[in-house]
């Protein structure tokens, strides 16, 4: 057999890979209207590391999509998706993570206003710069206290107010600036802007996350951010100034957590040229 015969072989293998992994997962089955942005096209693993495809490291590189969120589809040696806060295994489907996903283009816009606000603070909305202080005096700090730092003054920059109190909606996810122009917010824009904050002073995405909890207490749920720093998680609450971690919390029981990823990702299969 070619070499080009072995490398079509090895990719009706993979293909075939992936197709029994969608069709045990049920997602061939999920339709998807056209209009839906939720999918993107993304590199596949380089399946020349791979030495069950037999694919000589000679020939060009082969990219791989797939109709599925990518750590859903096992390859040998590729490791499962890294636990969050509580163990959690950040979802990219169902309700909480839509509202997340349609937050992030007036949070990327917002982040275009920050630029700006750091270059000529003189054309700066007041909002922005008191969300930009505290943004700069954290990134100054190390470690958990610039976790702590942003905790802390977001916790006091912001009043506690019902949304529907607010807004006349029951539940209303808002932009950290949104959030500092009212001056007000619930515990999930507490949540959402203490995220954007910790991203723009520096902190990896892949460290954050929001977290749904349930409050067994008051049959209450909670939103709470989590960043992870020396591998131990530690959640921002807008209940407390102090910083715990995932398992000093309690009387909580963890929902959902949401990372930076948009959602599902879709893949095409494509010869390299």
């Amino acid at each position: 057999m070619s070499v080009y015969s072995q490398a079509r072989a090895a990719l009706r293998v993979a293909v075939l890979m992936v197709l029994v992994g969608l069709c045990d997962g049920g997602t061939v089955a999920r339709s998807a209207s056209p209009s839906q942005t939720d999918f993107q096209i993304v590199p596949w693993p380089d399946l020349t590391a791979y030495p069950a495809f037999n694919i000589p490291a000679d020939i060009p590189a082969v990219k791989f999509a797939a109709l599925a969120p990518v750590d859903t589809i096992p390859l040998p040696g590729l490791a499962a998706p890294a636990p969050g806060p509580f163990g959690m295994i950040a979802a990219h489907d169902g309700a909480m993570a839509a509202k997340w996903r349609g937050l992030q283009p007036a949070i990327q816009l917002e982040a275009r206003i920050l630029e700006l606000c750091r270059v000529d603070g003189s054309i700066c909305p007041p909002a922005a710069a008191r969300f930009l202080a505290i943004v700069e005096d954290a990134r100054a700090r190390d470690g958990r206290a610039r976790i702590g730092a942003i905790n802390r003054a977001i916790n006091l920059a912001v009043r506690p107010v019902n949304d529907m109190v607010q807004y006349q909606v029951a539940d209303v996810w808002t932009t950290p600036l949104t959030t500092f122009a009212s001056g007000a917010g619930d515990c999930e824009d507490y949540a959402i802007a203490k995220y954007v904050a910790l991203r723009e002073a520096g902190l990896p995405a892949r460290d954050l996350r929001i977290v749904i909890l349930h409050n067994r207490t008051n049959n209450e749920d909670h939103a709470v951010a989590a960043a992870r720093i020396d591998g131990e998680w530690l959640i921002l609450d807008n209940r407390h100034m102090m910083l715990m971690t995932d398992s000093q919390v309690g009387g909580m029981t963890p929902l959902v957590a949401l990372d930076h990823e948009d959602g599902r990702v879709a893949v095409t299969v494509a010869s390299a040229s």
